[in-house]
């Protein structure tokens, strides 16, 4: 299979172009070899940033001053990952997508107060993939990540046993981090002005990649790997190439697709991933972008202008509801790439006859932030003291999830890789066949998923299951679960 490509008029043909920022690629952290273990040291860390020319802004961090490293492991290695909190303010740090023990699941029964250090030691049991960590501290995971507390995790298997795929990280390799952000005229990050932006999540004007506004990169390579997260606190995205150019998918939330598909649009909610490739052999340059979706209030953005400094040339397409992702401009001699593969590992077969037991999970808001007209799961807001499910070591189960509100929601399954059996009695879109942690579901929507529970038990200490746009997790839509023997 090959990929259409086509130029786009008009771009810049030099990365060094003076209206356009270098894309960052954030540090490659391997950790250290400490006998069994894989030891990564992380430290969480207030900081100063400049997103834009002559204005500083107060973020979060890990090891830097906003968003932290790329945390690269290996399948089977057993990771010691030591996390320190400098912060005046308690935190935590998940790892999203990990199939982990529960007390080192960085929930926010996981607490690291000021001065505090953290350890979490895990067998990394993941299939090859982009995840990531962020902060999952009670009612503060929105302002926490929307300051900068989240990172990547890249998992490669040191056996390569998958397809030859583009691999040098940062060359042909490359995690964007999509995050949108909302500027004061000060050039501080304005979070939480109304009400509003707590029943919408919070969502901003100005798209940080990697932490750079509109990025470029130049790619050197015939062949490009682009890692997608995206790591907003609310905003949902159709990523697409302006001139509707098409390119492949290859992976989702927990590996690869069993096919390559070819693709001109694709959606990611909150905390959704998806691995793509690009083709470079044209010689063009390719612009990404981010087209806003709308709520199920009709509404785009729904932000008032109010007391901020809007850059603008965040939204340079001419869809003023899509922001510029990444322009990739190619290099003038292209090194070669290995043939595109098409064909991946086959996934177990899903049998839904394997389940012991359906449970169902029902997500509704009110008009409120108080939780008996907020923001509920099966009628219920968030409480730390109690446990809403109990499931048993060892079994598979049926998780039917319905939104019962106005507007969409992403909902996310701590511990498990899941697969998505059908959409409304309907079968999933050839995209959504792979191994899911996060599932967007429309308004008055139902999604079956079929969720197997292995390998770990602690009938104290509890997973969550929870509403991925972080505001309304916050303000109380997530329950808690227990795996037992």
């Amino acid at each position: 299979m090959s990929l259409a490509a086509c130029g786009q008029a008009g771009y810049p043909q030099s990365p060094h172009n003076s209206d356009r920022n270098l894309l960052k690629i954030p540090q490659l952290l391997s950790g250290t070899k400490n006998g069994a273990y894989t030891e990564y040291n992380l430290k969480i860390q207030n900081g100063t940033s400049t997103f834009f020319e002559g204005r500083s802004t107060s973020t979060i961090g890990v090891n830097q001053a906003y968003l932290g490293p790329t945390l690269q492991m290996d399948v089977g290695s057993i990771v010691k990952i030591n996390v320190n909190n400098t912060l005046q303010e308690d935190t935590t740090l998940h790892w999203h997508g990990f199939h982990v023990p529960a007390k080192y699941d960085g929930t926010p029964h996981q607490t690291i107060t000021p001065g505090e250090t953290w350890t979490a030691q895990f067998e990394v049991r993941q299939k090859p993939a982009l995840f990531w960590y962020h902060s999952h501290a009670h009612k503060q995971a929105g302002p926490q990540v929307y300051r900068g507390l989240a990172g990547p995790i890249i998992v490669k298997d040191p056996n390569r046993l998958e397809p030859d795929l583009p691999n040098t990280y940062g060359v042909d390799d490359v995690p964007l981090i999509v995050q949108d952000r909302l500027f004061g005229n000060n050039g501080e990050l304005v979070y939480l002005r109304s009400m509003h932006d707590i029943m919408m999540g919070m969502q901003g004007d100005t798209l940080l990649v990697n932490g750079v506004v509109d990025p470029v990169f130049e790619s050197k390579t015939e062949l490009l790997r682009l890692r997608l997260l995206n790591g907003s606190n609310a905003r949902i995205y159709d990523f697409k190439f302006a001139d509707r150019q098409t390119f492949l998918m290859i992976g989702s939330d927990g590996g690869h697709l069993e096919t390559a598909l070819e693709m001109s649009q694709l959606r990611l909610s909150p905390g959704e991933r998806a691995e793509i490739l690009v083709d470079m052999r044209y010689g063009q340059p390719r612009q990404l972008i981010a087209a806003s979706t709308t709520n199920g209030m009709g509404m785009m953005d729904g932000a008032m202008m109010g007391d901020r400094w809007w850059r603008g040339n965040n939204r340079r397409d001419t869809d003023t509801s899509a922001f510029n992702v990444l322009l990739i401009v190619p290099n003038a001699n292209l090194d070669s790439s290995p043939p595109v593969p098409t064909t991946f590992k086959k996934h177990a077969a899903i049998d839904p006859g394997s389940a012991v037991k359906m449970r169902q999970f029902v997500l509704r808001m009110g008009m409120g932030m108080r939780a008996e007209n907020g923001f509920t799961i099966n009628g219920r807001s968030m409480d730390m003291g109690r446990i809403d499910e109990r499931v048993k070591l060892n079994t598979t189960e049926i998780w039917e999830v319905q939104n019962a509100s106005w507007m969409p929601h992403p909902f996310h399954v701590h511990d498990v890789q899941f697969r998505i059996l059908d959409r409304n009695g309907r079968p999933p879109a050839q995209h959504e066949t792979g191994l899911k942690d996060t599932v967007l579901l429309a308004p008055r929507e139902r999604v079956r998923l079929l969720l197997s529970f292995k390998d770990y038990a602690d009938p104290d200490t509890p997973y969550m299951y929870h509403c991925h746009i972080l505001e309304h997790e916050d303000a109380g839509m997530m329950g808690q679960f227990v795996v037992e023997t």
